[in-house]
């Protein structure tokens, strides 16, 4: 058990590290080959456009949505559902697959931040920029959502039930990125590779982890059936 999960551990943070690897480039690439390129411009034409048609309201609302996408929050977002599914389903499997996604998403982002350096847009922004670069976002990476859609896509029955907790599920990361930019926080790119980040991490958790036995559960490969109460499966 102890050598599985070793070398699963293992093949996880080999795909990470090649993620790390394709965000430096990326981020390399915008700030060292297209910087002065028009797709540089057209972004730069984003960030000022939102920054030209604020008012109250929005400043309120993309306030609230940028939240949604805070460290604490999504910490704590993911330590709910983790221990949720753990008790609902009796073994570790998706937990432990919440929890690699969404781990793996921060690890790569805080390796790239360390390597690349990319400023801020050039308007006002409404909150105080922290001590770190603005490729990619950390608030929109989306794995927690992402994974959780997933889930909730395989496991709920009732059709209408599914489709509006997989739509809303999708729907967070991208009114968190709408509020990012209209914040003034970051360019277009940034959340663009930011999902590119949150969507590679749950691509290697799923294949990793949900599509394997172990963590903890029944030898049985079968789902685990929630109780017909739920609406899920």
């Amino acid at each position: 058990m102890i050598t599985r999960i070793a070398r699963t551990a293992g093949k996880v943070l080999l795909c990470l590290a090649v993620v790390y690897a394709l965000m430096v480039g990326i981020a390399l690439l915008l700030t060292k080959v297209l910087n002065h390129s028009g797709l540089v411009t057209a972004e730069d034409h984003v960030n000022t456009g939102l920054a030209d048609h604020r008012d109250k309201l929005l400043n309120d609302v993309t306030y609230l949505l940028s939240g949604l996408g805070n460290t604490a929050a999504i910490v704590g977002a993911l330590l709910v559902v983790a221990i949720a599914m753990r008790l609902a389903l009796h073994r570790w499997r998706e937990s432990v697959f919440l929890i690699v996604a969404v781990s793996g998403q921060a690890l790569v982002f805080f390796f790239v931040q360390l390597t690349v350096t990319r400023q801020r847009p050039h308007v006002k922004r409404l909150d105080s920029s922290p001590p770190t670069s603005s490729f990619p976002s950390g608030h929109t990476g989306a794995a927690l959502f992402v994974a959780s859609a997933l889930l909730v896509a395989w496991y709920v029955r009732r059709r209408w039930v599914k489709i509006l907790g997989v739509t809303v599920l999708l729907a967070v990361p991208l009114l968190v990125a709408y509020g990012r930019l209209y914040r003034g926080m970051h360019h277009p790119t940034d959340v663009l590779a930011a999902f590119l980040n949150g969507l590679a991490c749950v691509a290697i958790a799923s294949l990793f982890v949900l599509n394997r036995r172990g963590w903890g559960e029944a030898a049985d490969p079968s789902r685990t059936p929630m109780p017909v109460s739920t609406g899920v499966r």
